[in-house]
């Protein structure tokens, strides 16, 4: 008997808010969200208390790509390209040349662990190779840890661009597989159209974006989230029709995209990141749906051998080979090794072989979502442990929101920043109109404990105050020295 749309819609609405809630217990007990949205899957699905039954392969893989489509667009365009620019050499080869690397050696562990053939072996390894740092920094902002320079911004380009490599081996190896006059040393052409092509796209459609963005007048503003919608499909698209890497296409356009600034951009980029966390949440509880458990059992021992070749033999070498030329102190770059979670890309990927009807795809889809869920569930759970113990661990920075934004646009030289005055400064018990202000430096709002003072000519400046001020970086720099000026009696 069909389910009407009606009852379909009420269990769709009813596992996305249990999702949302759960993130409040990931939050609390540092579990990764992850996690808790496949397990709500499993429960709904077929072998749980939900009794919901799916197994459609291809809307499943649908219903992944296009998640993970606007999942790396959003990790892209919110990725601060000042912050990356230092890292972009050791995280374009932990992106490309460090998941090879984890390829092959899970790949030939697989070999005499399930009995695989290597190529059935490679493809394993290329399916467990990318990471998701996303779940990382969600225990970490959870615990009010971050992390030491540069490790946050190096994990952040790694586990954004290194998607598409995986993509790129696991689709190539699924070809092999499949076809028989396809050599190894074919690879090679194949990789630099799939990469080179990908990349030249998603520059070329970032640049085109960010100049209709900037030049379209369009009357209503919700229009603009729709508009970029449009173009990150469009990305994908071309890419993929050209037979390019349409995931690196994605994430290029983000990254680029990311770095202009133009008209409405921090609505758009807040419309991603909430479509993003949608996506998120229904790619794995459609995974999860997907699964079922009772078949995990059958591959569970063999599964979680390689799990642990994942975590403490395959990433270390990888990411200890990749890190050589660079000057990092082994406790950063252990750290890395650590941090290379598992999250939803290896279980869409691993729907790939079952669809092209590989002999072993049932047996590689079980052993995957088992060594995504080990990898999070002991990796996810250890890692503010673990980073305290390297002493790579730094307070997370209390990022205060206030009532009030600015959007930075092209021709405007000034940025809206927060300044803290010193409980010992010269300005404290001044009027604003007696302290040297810069004349173009704008004093916009102040934060004075849990209230804010409109601020105004005579308004008197208290130690500890936090004024919000719009100026750029002379005048900006010229208000931090007269309020860093001390006292005579503290000096």
């Amino acid at each position: 008997m069909p389910i009407s749309i009606e009852i379909t819609l009420l269990w769709v609405s009813l596992l996305i808010l249990i999702s949302i809630f759960s993130s409040k217990l990931s939050d609390k007990f540092a579990v990764p969200a992850l996690l808790l949205f496949l397990v709500i899957g499993m429960l709904a699905g077929s072998e749980g208390p939900g009794k919901i039954y799916f197994d459609d392969l291809s809307l499943a893989k649908t219903i992944g790509t296009v998640a993970l489509i606007f999942i790396i667009f959003s990790g892209g365009i919110d990725t601060n390209w000042k912050d990356i620019r230092p890292v972009v050499l050791p995280g374009f080869l932990l992106a490309t040349a460090g998941v090879f690397l984890t390829a092959l050696v899970v790949g030939s562990f697989a070999v005499f662990i399930l009995k695989f053939s290597l190529l059935e072996g490679l493809l394993l390894g290329s399916i467990v190779s990318s990471t998701d740092a996303a779940a990382v920094f969600s225990i970490l902002r959870s615990r009010h840890i971050s992390l030491k320079s540069p490790l946050k911004p190096l994990l952040e380009l790694e586990s954004g661009s290194n998607d598409p490599m995986a993509v790129f081996l696991t689709l190539s190896f699924v070809s092999m597989l499949t076809t028989n006059n396809m050599s190894t040393a074919s690879l090679v052409p194949r990789f630099v159209l799939d990469m080179g092509g990908g990349a030249l796209v998603g520059y070329a459609m970032a640049k085109m974006s960010v100049g209709l963005i900037s030049r379209i007048k369009l009357e209503y503003d919700g229009l603009y989230p729709v508009l970029t919608v449009s173009l990150v499909l469009l990305a994908y698209s071309i890419a993929s029709i050209l037979k390019c890497n349409g995931f690196l296409a994605v994430y290029l356009a983000g990254l680029v995209i990311g770095k202009h600034e133009f008209l409405n951009k921090k609505m758009i980029m807040r419309f991603h990141d909430g479509l993003a966390w949608l996506m998120q949440i229904v790619m794995f509880l459609t995974l999860g749906l997907l699964v079922f458990p009772s078949h995990l059992f059958a591959v569970m021992g063999s599964a979680l051998m390689l799990a642990i070749v994942l975590m403490v033999f395959a990433r270390p070498v990888s990411v200890l080979l990749c890190l050589l030329p660079f000057r990092m102190n082994f406790g950063k770059k252990a750290m890395v090794a650590w941090v290379g979670l598992r999250g939803a890309v290896p279980i869409v990927l691993a729907t790939f072989p079952l669809l092209a009807g590989i002999p072993q795809a049932d047996t590689i889809f079980n052993v995957v979502f088992f060594v995504v869920l080990t990898s999070v569930l002991i990796q996810g759970t250890s890692i503010p442990f673990v980073s305290r113990i390297l002493n790579v661990s730094a307070p997370l920075a209390n990022r205060r929101h206030y009532p009030i934004e600015f959007e930075k646009m092209e021709g405007i030289d000034a940025e809206l920043t927060d300044l803290i005055v010193p409980y010992a400064s010269v300005a404290v018990g001044k009027r604003l109109m007696d302290l040297n202000i810069p004349q173009k430096c704008l004093i916009v709002l102040i934060s004075r404990g849990d209230k804010y003072v409109i601020p105004a000519g005579q308004t008197v400046i208290e130690g500890g105050d936090v004024l919000l001020v719009l100026a750029n970086e002379k005048d900006l720099a010229a208000l931090q020295k007269t309020l860093a000026d001390l006292r005579e009696e503290e000096k």
